[in-house]
């Protein structure tokens, strides 16, 4: 699309959606963070810290908002739930992990099929590149304390949004 103004000529580019409105938006991210929790239940090994009896009630819904901010959607975590320090203290310090977060990735890529998102590969593999940052950044912390009122990462399909 050409546009003139004032003499001035510009294209227009396609604007590409976020990976949250590339999904689905909000129901996606629950349909996600549903499946991701099932699977994990059913993990050997995950299982324990996804049934342990002080989990928040509304823990599915809240991942799911926290996974759609984190990607591209509006800030109701960030408004509603807390800030990013707050989830990686609460992730954060439990020892070595190192197979869990592997396991919690894999489970997290069959989540996406499980709850139906695209099939596009370069979605899939943006949404896996962004988990397995995510679970890396949760092992950093190993017994450290994260800093305090850490503002909730942001991803899109390049990675890292800054």
């Amino acid at each position: 699309m050409r546009v003139a103004s004032a003499g001035v000529v510009c294209e227009s580019a396609p604007v590409r959606p976020t990976l949250y409105d590339f999904a689905g938006g909000e129901p996606a991210f629950l349909a996600l963070a549903t499946a991701h929790h099932a699977r994990c239940l059913a993990d050997p090994e995950l299982n324990h810290p996804f049934s342990h009896p002080g989990q928040h009630p509304q823990h599915v819904e809240r991942l799911g908002l926290y996974w759609a901010e984190a990607l591209g959607g509006p800030p109701t975590f960030s408004r509603t739930c807390g800030d990013h320090t707050a989830v990686m203290r609460l992730h954060s310090g439990h020892g070595d992990m190192s197979d869990l977060g592997r396991r919690f990735v894999d489970c997290f890529v069959a989540a996406m099929d499980d709850a139906g998102l695209p099939a596009d590969a370069e979605f899939r593999a943006a949404m896996r590149a962004y988990m397995v940052a995510a679970v890396d950044e949760v092992l950093t912390y190993g017994e450290a304390a994260p800093a305090p009122r850490l503002p909730l990462p942001k991803w899109s399909w390049d990675g890292p949004v800054s």
